[in-house]
């Protein structure tokens, strides 16, 4: 944790439905700053949905959620909380960059255009300091040579890591990761992951939905396990994944590492 003791993310009791369906129930949990946390489970365990209620895609149906000691979706006034307008929102999802499994590039720019695009008009920099700034990110994910290709001309796995270079030029302080290599052919899947290591060893706190459980075990200050909407089992990578302590933990690892 860090010296203010503030978490980086701190979500209390929350809860999210879809119709009759609990994608979420009663989830609370603490993460610090600098920590990277992955999040496995089934397909449908709420995973995805924790991340898009934390970066406010969804809202929540009751509950808390704060990014940085800041109360998402709402503002206390004259003693009541008062839900916050769409700018603000705005304002408050800056603070996290979110990565998803489709890689949502616009065609239409290049591989340096779709990363200035946000810092020049959501962040109002100037045009030659995005740049400069977008070069040196497209050299720290392996792609420096990719500057002026498109989409189209791109890999997968290039174009994820575009995508990555996209969020980090907005500067957030939290990097949210939705299964970023599930979309990937599996010889592309270790130069996205190279990428995430290397953020993670710099100390960038991150959230990380994934099926690589070679990889939470290998950069994972904690893992959580979730399944049918709560947070079923957490802890350091070397107990959840190697000696869990909840039979549906068991029976997931056993599922996936068959």
């Amino acid at each position: 944790m860090a010296e203010t003791g503030i978490p980086m993310v701190k979500a209390l009791s929350v809860t999210k439905r879809f119709g009759t369906l609990a994608a979420l129930d009663d989830v609370s949990l603490e993460i610090a700053p600098g920590e990277v946390v992955c999040i496995v489970g089934p397909s449908g365990s709420g995973k995805s949905t924790l991340l898009r209620c934390i970066n406010q895609l969804e809202r929540i149906d009751s509950g808390a959620i704060w990014v940085d000691g800041e109360l998402t979706g709402f503002r206390q006034e004259g003693g009541r909380l008062v839900e916050l307008t769409d700018r603000d929102i705005a304002r408050q999802r800056l603070a996290s960059g979110m990565v998803f499994q489709r890689f949502n590039l616009f065609a239409h720019m290049t591989a340096l255009q779709n990363i200035i695009e946000g810092p020049v008009t959501v962040l109002k920099r100037q045009r030659r300091d995005a740049i400069a700034e977008a070069e040196a990110l497209l050299a720290r994910v392996g792609l420096a040579e990719k500057r002026d290709a498109y989409p189209s001309e791109l890999s997968g796995g290039q174009q994820q890591r575009v995508a990555i270079a996209r969020a980090l030029a907005m500067k957030p302080r939290l990097m949210l990761f939705d299964e970023p290599t599930s979309a990937l052919d599996p010889e592309l899947v270790g130069e996205v992951l190279a990428v995430m290591r290397d953020l993670a060893r710099s100390g960038m706190t991150m959230i990380v939905v994934t099926h690589e459980l070679g990889f939470a075990r290998e950069v994972a200050s904690r893992v959580v396990f979730m399944d049918q909407g709560r947070l079923v089992e957490q802890g350091p990578p070397a107990q959840v994944l190697g000696a869990p302590q909840q039979q549906r933990t068991r029976d997931f690892i056993a599922a996936v590492l068959s």
